[in-house]
């Protein structure tokens, strides 16, 4: 059966438009893969190590030669390695923090990044689909003023494909600060038209991927 990873990284459990969306999705998937596997990390909950001076040696440097602190972390990487290259899919949630990713995702994509492996030509998990949920409190689509303070899916985009070469598409509800900021409130009907098409998206989304995998 097939093998979902998912990531969650909002600081926020309850409530969270990037971690609703993710789980619709979850949820689908689920049901057309009931005796499948789905490897979780909740990044904001149990946050990674940002990739340190060990970790980057260790990946240049013989096995048997490793420093105790290279060991420990060539064996997180390993490990974080493995997980991408068992999924068949990837969901990733993400909100926007500061017009760009939070630090945790940023740590678990420096880990996992690792040329000769996950990365460069010939990469073991080139071509794996992985569907970003990007959540974001304003506006920043093409023809809005922030349009260029847009750092995620851009970003996201570009590690994605060009360092690991994955197939990627996003969903990105919007406006969901509208709510709780008042001098948004006039927002709140296309914030909520925002959701509720991400949800539907991602739904649409994880059946299309599940069908595709059980065949």
């Amino acid at each position: 059966m097939a093998t979902l990873l998912h990531l969650d990284s909002s600081a926020f459990h309850e409530p969270s438009v990037s971690r609703e969306v993710t789980a619709a999705f979850r949820r689908t998937w689920e049901s057309s893969h009931p005796d499948g596997t789905v490897i979780y990390r909740d990044l904001a909950k149990d946050p990674l190590p940002h990739l340190d001076a060990d970790g980057i040696a260790s990946a240049f440097a013989p096995a048997d030669s490793h420093t105790p602190g290279q060991a420990t972390a060539a064996a997180l990487r390993a490990e974080l390695a493995d997980e991408l290259e068992r999924a068949d899919a990837i969901l990733i949630g993400t909100p926007m923090y500061n017009f760009t990713i939070p630090s945790t995702l940023k740590a678990w994509l420096d880990q996992v990044i690792i040329v000769g492996r996950t990365a460069g030509e010939g990469g073991s998990v080139a071509g794996k689909p992985v569907t970003v949920v990007a959540a974001r409190g304003g506006g920043y689509g093409p023809g809005t003023p922030r349009e260029s303070f847009e750092f995620v899916t851009t970003y996201l985009e570009k590690v994605l494909t060009g360092m690991l070469s994955l197939d990627v598409e996003f969903i990105v509800p919007e406006l969901t600060l509208a709510k709780t900021q008042p001098q948004m409130a006039e927002l709140i009907p296309a914030a909520e038209a925002s959701r509720a098409e991400a949800v539907q998206t991602a739904t649409q989304k994880a059946k299309a991927l599940a069908e595709r995998f059980a065949a």
